[in-house]
């Protein structure tokens, strides 16, 4: 068992045993070589020999674990027998708790204590904090240098403490008793206390691996899904309608299938159940649809790199799409400019119109995303205005469409702008493309990929006029979606 089959779908690692050989997705696969890419550039970092001020006489070895005949739990523990400073690209596998169990660790780096498990995650893993610290040691003095206490606040990822606390507790006295985090920022690794994840692993280990499988909605990109649909449709599981968590509360009333939901008539849950079952997408609430409309109208839709920035703002009037990109690293002076030119535009499209004595709107799906890169781009950039962006957040002139699309309307899977598309007539030129994959075209497209570029900004675009179709159906009143009540 591996920490990823101890968060999400738990089934998967059943699946996963009874076919291992069961080929894997084209979009999982993408993703590989970013994460090829996240490893490689702190190998990269990591010292291959003492610098100046170490002393000329202290002994260093650094060991890539991949690279041994013997790639094994034993083989890299011989190396700590030997004393190597830094051992890479390592995989331990054991037993806990009565349990076989293989994690992979990037690093294992020496200290007087004993070895400390050092893993690379996506995620961002600190933030800036104005009173708390953390302790920290640059990647490039992992195994000579000692910690630093640095400004910042832990942000804990689940799967990052399963990974520590099972790489801690496979490496039994040999462990320092702590692990390291290298996040989005690749060059600092952050000490963490693997000593609290422990208890959480073991708990999760002791769970029991379901029997069947239940929908969640990340089923959709898992590899075994063909395999899991016939069975849930077989069995008209509630999750068909209530993915997750979400059915647990009828479940432990004994509801467990759709019909079951059906004929319980317990309000909205047998609605949405009832229209699933009816093949109906939508369904509005009672009462009158609105959204606010303007003379000059803008949909925006941003794009961002993992938690490192927003690289692209799309907009579109009605007849133009207008993108402010930038294709260098986000962070720095580049995405300062590309959004300083964003948001000059949009503020003289809004002067304009209060010049001519039209009103103004701008739209997105979903504000939580724009919000906050409109937001930190204020607070990392000296030539924003922050005050000037929050009174635009705060004003009635920033309209978030999902907003209406929640107060008005129920979807038997989801309100998501990728869901309403179809429905309102919206057909994106790649249907394919998700966050996900935006993420990987990204990855690519700073890479000099020209089709990745031209990829992302179509995406763009159509999510710009996807807002806008959403948000003219709404505007005409929903036509054709039944009420509540005509199901």
């Amino acid at each position: 068992m591996r920490p990823s089959d101890l968060v999400g779908c738990r089934f998967r690692f059943r699946r996963r045993c009874q076919f291992p050989d069961y080929p894997s997705r084209e979009e999982v696969d993408a993703h590989l070589p970013q994460r090829i890419a996240a490893q490689e550039a702190v190998l990269a970092q990591l010292p291959t020999k003492p610098a100046l001020g170490d002393g000329r006489r202290r002994l260093f070895t650094r060991v890539d674990a991949a690279d041994l005949a013997e790639f094994t739990t034993e083989g890299v523990f011989d190396l700590m027998r030997r004393g190597t400073n830094l051992i890479t690209r390592v995989t331990l596998q054991g037993e806990i708790a009565g349990v076989a169990v293989e994690v992979d660790v990037d690093i294992l780096v020496r200290t007087a204590g004993g070895y400390v498990p050092v893993i690379i995650s996506n995620h961002r893993v600190a933030r800036t904090h104005p009173t708390s610290t953390l302790w920290a040691v640059p990647v490039g003095r992992l195994g000579l240098g000692s910690p630093l206490r640095v400004a910042g606040k832990y942000r804990h990822h689940t799967i990052d403490g399963y990974r520590l606390a099972m790489a801690h507790v496979l490496l039994g006295e040999r462990s320092a008793g702590r692990g390291g985090v290298i996040g989005q920022d690749r060059s600092l690794a952050y000490g963490v206390d693997v000593e609290k994840y422990v208890a959480p692993l073991l708990l999760a280990l002791a769970e029991p691996t379901p029997e069947h499988p239940i929908r969640y909605k990340q089923c959709a990109t898992c590899r075994f899904w063909p395999l899991c649909l016939p069975e849930l449709e077989a069995r008209d599981d509630i999750s068909l309608v209530l993915p997750g968590g979400k059915g647990d509360r009828f479940r432990a009333q004994g509801i467990t299938t759709v019909q079951q939901l059906i004929d319980a008539q317990l309000g909205e849950p047998s609605r949405i159940a009832e229209a699933w079952r009816a093949g109906i997408p939508l369904l509005r609430r009672p009462g009158t649809i609105s959204i606010r409309r303007a003379d000059v109208e803008i949909d925006i839709d941003m794009e961002s790199y993992l938690d490192q920035g927003a690289y692209l703002w799309g907009t579109f009037d009605g007849e133009r799409y207008r993108p402010f990109v930038t294709w260098e690293e986000v962070g720095g002076d580049a995405e300062e400019a590309n959004f300083a030119a964003f948001w000059r535009w949009l503020l003289d499209r809004r002067a304009q119109a209060h010049a001519e004595g039209k009103t103004f709107a701008a739209y997105c799906y979903a504000a939580a995303g724009e919000n906050h890169w409109l937001r930190m781009s204020a607070q990392r950039f000296a030539s924003i205005d922050a005050k000037e962006v929050q009174e635009f957040i705060a004003s009635e002139e920033w309209v978030d469409v999902f907003a209406s699309v929640r107060r008005h309307l129920v979807g038997t899977d989801g309100l998501g702008l990728k869901v309403l598309g179809p429905i309102v007539g919206f057909h994106w030129e790649d249907d394919d493309m998700d966050g996900e994959a935006s993420i990987d075209r990204r990855f690519a497209a700073i890479r000099g990929d020209e089709d990745a570029k031209r990829t992302l900004l179509q995406y763009n675009e159509d999510d710009c006029r996807a807002t806008r179709a959403v948000r003219e159906f709404l505007d005409a009143d929903a036509p054709g979606v039944p009420d509540f009540g005509e199901v």
